[in-house]
């Protein structure tokens, strides 16, 4: 027998990519569980797919930052604060941070499948013995337009979206006075490529930096919230400093903002999405 749950959560997390370098990413999950029925007719409760599996997957990986352990471009250190420092071919990526806002995985390489072991190996110990085998299906969201990649933290949020490196997925709509403007929507997807949005009231001087060496030329952004202290170096081509906070509401208001005063239109509305199903509408 097969019990199945489409959708059951959507993991946002960044991840360290040897090519791509620092990569916001969303991961719809899907589940099987494969095995004979419990003394209540059941594989497994559906309430307790929730209460089990998709914690288990929000605590494991959900707004963290998941590193390559075995990738030679990782290093790991720990002390007051976990560090990772990791050298793609982007350049020099560094974050300092708590432990639980990190997921180390045994691999060279991040992907679906290397996640959906992790997970898998991870969860299945915490369900019955009737179970006799978990798969969880990875998948990012089918777009018909265009979508980017990003990174950031919000320092200022009570939960997991303080820690400075985690990220999404999203796709953009950009309307020029009530018209669908895929060329806008190009534009700001090529613009935030791979992009880590930071606040500029966050950046700091080198000097400032309690646990990371900058590189010359990175820029660098520290904070400290609910959850501790946060830093991060990164080359400063793979970053955006904003003049706000980079929740989406923020975030689609600048956009909305930037485009009305660069195009001179009169009327734009911008549907800028924080993963995958959430967003937020801004007018300018």
């Amino acid at each position: 027998m097969i019990l199945f749950v489409r959708d059951l959560t959507v993991i946002d997390f960044s991840y360290l990519c040897q090519q791509r370098g620092l990569l916001g990413e969303s991961y719809i999950v899907d589940v099987e569980l494969h095995g004979s029925l419990d003394q209540t007719s059941m594989v497994f409760d559906f309430g307790l797919v929730k209460k089990v599996i998709k914690k288990a997957i929000d605590q494991l990986v959900d707004h963290k930052l998941v590193i390559p352990a075995l990738s030679p471009a990782t290093e790991l250190r720990s002390g007051e604060v976990e560090q990772v420092l990791f050298r793609s071919d982007k350049g020099l990526l560094q974050v300092a941070s708590p432990a639980e806002a990190f997921a180390i995985i045994q691999t060279d390489k991040i992907d679906m499948t290397s996640v959906g072991d992790f997970l898998t190996a991870q969860i299945k110990p915490l369900l019955p013995d009737n179970v006799a085998k978990l798969l969880l299906q990875l998948r990012t969201e089918h777009v018909s337009g265009f979508s980017y990649h990003y990174t950031h933290g919000l320092k200022k949020h009570d939960g997991n979206c303080q820690r400075i490196a985690h990220g999404h997925r999203s796709t953009i709509q950009i309307f020029d006075n009530g018209m669908l403007s895929p060329k806008l929507g190009k534009y700001w997807c090529e613009r935030w490529e791979d992009i880590y949005l930071a606040t500029a009231e966050d950046q700091v001087d080198a000097s400032v930096l309690r646990y990371l060496q900058a590189e010359a030329g990175a820029l660098n952004f520290a904070y400290s919230s609910a959850q501790g202290y946060f830093e991060i170096s990164l080359p400063a081509a793979t970053c955006e400093v904003v003049p706000c906070d980079t929740t989406v509401e923020c975030l689609a208001d600048y956009i909305a903002a930037s485009v009305k005063a660069s195009h001179q239109l009169s009327a734009v509305k911008v549907i800028a999405y924080e993963g995958v199903g959430k967003g937020a509408i801004a007018f300018a």
